[in-house]
């Protein structure tokens, strides 16, 4: 038995957010089409490379099909919060994108986390937004991400509120 299908066609809302303290964040992708809102979970990692992803094909795009995106068709800021319930339906084990060039549309495709061999039974979500909307999210997921722990500047690891242990200062200082 094949895995259920959630198609989002269009959005009418799409947004990444994090919960909790930093360092204990939780990333999440909702969804909303109306009044149905799907949220899933997705690593911090995975929402960076989502950002990346929707500017390189936004970039593309704007060399192959050329077209000024307006104002009028990015969110607003209070769409690109969190809405209730922020339940996780799913942990995201894939994500992928895609154009649309009849409807100049991009579409994020997300398969559920699942066990090699269970990996039959995983739920699709595929998520249908306007170039505006992809904008606006890559944006709103590089801010996201930047009100994380500070970086290390030696070691590129996260720097908790109590500093860390910095393997390349050879185990003479914590990082602060």
């Amino acid at each position: 038995m094949a895995g259920n299908v959630i198609e989002m066609h269009p959005v009418s809302r799409i947004t990444v957010d994090a919960v909790g303290p930093p360092g204990q964040r939780v990333f999440l992708l909702q969804a909303s089409q109306g009044t149905e809102i799907v949220t899933l979970k997705i690593e911090k990692e995975q929402a960076q490379v989502l950002a990346q992803g929707i500017d390189q094909i936004l970039e593309e795009l704007a060399e192959q099909f050329p077209r000024e995106i307006s104002k009028m068709e990015e969110p607003l800021a209070s769409e690109l919060m969190l809405y209730d319930p922020i339940e996780p339906l799913f942990a995201v084990g894939q994500m992928g994108l895609g154009y649309d060039e009849s409807e100049d549309a991009l579409v994020l495709v997300v398969r559920e986390l699942t066990p090699e061999e269970e990996a039959h039974d995983a739920t699709i979500a595929r998520f249908w937004a306007t170039r505006g909307q992809m904008q606006a999210l890559s944006r709103h997921i590089k801010e996201v991400a930047a009100r994380g722990r500070p970086i290390c500047p030696l070691c590129n690891r996260p720097i908790d509120p109590d500093g860390h242990f910095c393997p390349k200062s050879n185990g003479r200082e914590r990082a602060q």
